[in-house]
């Protein structure tokens, strides 16, 4: 907020808040002589050290050191800024701080707020009729009713018009709840958005219903969730679900179990396992984690095992990384989701499960080495490649060695070749700088220009033509770009085969700084109706670039190994190089220059 507070009104706003009815609404309190106690809402403990002194109208915890007046109290147990904290406690005891034009736009937040909440009513009470499709479908889920009614789970019928005649009643424009993404349009008619759906209210941290996800009842209906738009109350890259309801356990626990959807919430929530939180049908973005970390530092990764799930996982993990994040990965084998792991074993063994989780970089070395065969030379060096670009973006040198200490171990190649690898490789590089308008990067290379050039071309080959994704992501490591490898992480993982990819969808999984690579992509990269030649000549360039690369590698680890020890290994590698360097020879006439 931009308005000043002047000290006067900071006054006012405490003179009028009793720090004990404050603090009592969140912890129980008990009177010790002149004072109150209670145990502390900000660290774990069992014998009370949480003392709020009325007369001087502060708190003080002799446990964890916390200490302050009624506005840093709102401040730390909601999480929240100091300003923020203010509007709050102003609010609610009638102090007046916002400049005019702040109360219009916040009176018509509170007024979408409030058509919000009408409408988690109305799927509510639908919910609670008897013998309705939701209520079976939420109690086949195994979810009982006190959850229902925690989360405000509704029901919208499978009808055009309910909520839009309820919404009649109460002369609410269409135009207004077609904007909040309650009502679709089509044919100079307005009619539900959602029917025959569960639906799940998301609310944001001060408790504001901000939007809706709908999870289809009939199996053939799709989509299979439905969420609202965004809106000026509604911005999916800033909200994660079930927060408001499990950001206080978080701080308590410091640590947060991050999960995909609205039911693995719900369910681990309802099991007891109440520090958790979910991405609202999106891949992680850059302005959650750092909501996140708000919180806590330590995240805990419990993403779907299937293909998509990995993906999602992949990326997550390193923007929780970037985000200054202590990130680690549930395994959950066997199972489709934290929601099917919880439902048969139940809390203990989930939490058992969730204290062996590993740190992001061993689940991603793990993950390498599963696909690549590290018993032959080729998957052997396939997956040093991989291992190499991993710990590349670590920033610990000490861990750096640790890692490179146990993959030479396992992979019996000499640490000194390996870290050639790594170090050998990691020349600083020029940033890539574009010219929107011109649509052309500054600063580059004519090698750079070339693979900048290519990824551009795989990108909008896949963007026309999903056919071609299946084989493009054999050779998903030519995106050496940053914004390109996102792009094409997205793109994977929206991928379903006979289908082309839905841009739409695939703008709302990316990040802001992204979309706009996106744009100059689709807009500057023409085929003019030879895709499929193309298509050819890039994975054919890629296919020698690869080869030019194996041949540089091992050059370079042939420099560094000893003759008399790895005799053998020298052997193997110089008859590698001789059967390369005579493919390349026959190969020349394939390779171009135009990409």
């Amino acid at each position: 907020m931009s308005t000043i507070i002047k000290e006067e009104i900071i006054d006012e706003i405490k003179s009028r808040s009793n720090i004990v009815d404050i603090v009592g609404r969140y912890v129980t309190l008990k009177r010790a002589g002149a004072n109150y106690k209670g145990l502390c809402p900000f660290h774990s403990e069992d014998t009370p050290s949480f003392i709020v002194s009325e007369d001087k109208q502060i708190f003080t915890c002799f446990g964890c050191g916390a200490t302050g007046d009624v506005i840093e109290f709102i401040k730390r147990i909601e999480n929240i800024e100091f300003v923020d904290a203010i509007e709050k406690l102003a609010g609610e005891c009638g102090v007046e701080i916002k400049t005019t034009s702040e109360k219009k736009s916040e009176k018509k937040k509170e007024f979408f707020y409030q058509i919000n909440r009408d409408a988690a009513l109305f799927f509510y009470h639908n919910l609670c009729e008897t013998n309705n499709a939701g209520y079976a479908y939420m109690k086949s889920r195994g979810i009982n009713n006190a959850t229902l009614k925690k989360f405000g789970i509704g029901y919208a019928k499978d009808a055009w018009d309910g909520l839009y005649k309820y919404f009649k009643g109460k002369n609410i424009e269409d135009r207004i709840l077609f904007d909040l993404g309650l009502l679709s349009h089509s044919k100079g008619k307005y009619f539900d958005k959602f029917r025959n759906r569960v639906i799940f209210p998301i609310i944001n941290t001060r408790g504001k219903i901000i939007g809706f996800g709908g999870r289809t009842i009939d199996k053939n209906a799709l989509p299979k969730y439905l969420n609202s738009p965004e809106s000026i109350i509604f911005q999916k890259k800033n909200n994660l679900y079930g927060l408001n309801l499990s950001r206080q356990e978080i701080q308590k626990l410091d640590s947060v179990i991050l999960v995909e959807g609205y039911m693995d919430v719900i369910s681990l929530y309802q099991k007891g396992i109440k520090n958790t939180a979910a991405s609202l049908g999106t891949a992680l973005t850059v302005q959650q984690a750092q909501m996140l970390k708000r919180y806590s530092n330590n995240i805990i990764l419990a993403y779907d095992s299937d293909e998509a799930g990995k993906i999602a996982a992949l990326r997550g993990m390193d923007i929780l990384y970037e985000a200054g994040c202590n990130v680690k990965v549930l395994k959950i084998e066997g199972y489709k989701d934290p929601d099917e792991y919880v439902k048969t074993y139940g809390k203990e063994a989930f939490m058992k499960l969730a204290s062996e989780a590993v740190p992001f970089i061993e689940y991603k070395l793990e993950e390498a080495k599963k696909n690549n065969n590290i018993h032959t030379t080729e998957g052997k060096v396939a997956y040093l490649k991989v291992a190499a670009r991993i710990l590349r973006k670590i920033k610990s040198q000490v861990e750096v060695e640790a890692y490179i200490k146990k993959i030479a171990d396992e992979t019996k190649i000499s640490e000194n070749a390996f870290k050639l690898e790594i170090h050998g490789n990691n020349r600083e590089v020029t940033k890539v700088k574009y010219d929107e308008k011109k649509g052309k990067p500054d600063n580059l290379s004519t090698a750079d220009k070339n693979n900048n050039l290519l990824e551009k071309n795989l990108i909008k080959l896949m963007i026309i033509r999903s056919e071609f994704i299946p084989e493009i992501r054999k050779y998903s490591e030519v995106f050496s770009n940053t914004a390109h490898q996102r792009i094409y992480d997205i793109i994977d993982l929206l991928y379903e085969e006979d289908e082309e990819i839905d841009v739409s969808k695939l703008k709302d999984n990316l990040t802001d700084e992204d979309i706009p690579t996106l744009d100059n992509i689709l807009e500057n990269i023409q085929f003019s109706g030879k895709e499929v030649q193309i298509f050819h000549d890039c994975i054919n360039r890629i296919k020698i670039d690869r080869i030019k690369k194996r041949q540089k590698e091992i050059i370079e680890v042939l420099q560094v190994l000893d003759e008399e020890e790895d005799a053998s290994h020298i052997r193997q590698l110089t008859n590698e190089l001789l059967d390369i360097q005579k493919n390349l020879s026959k190969d020349n006439s394939i390779e171009r220059g135009d990409y």
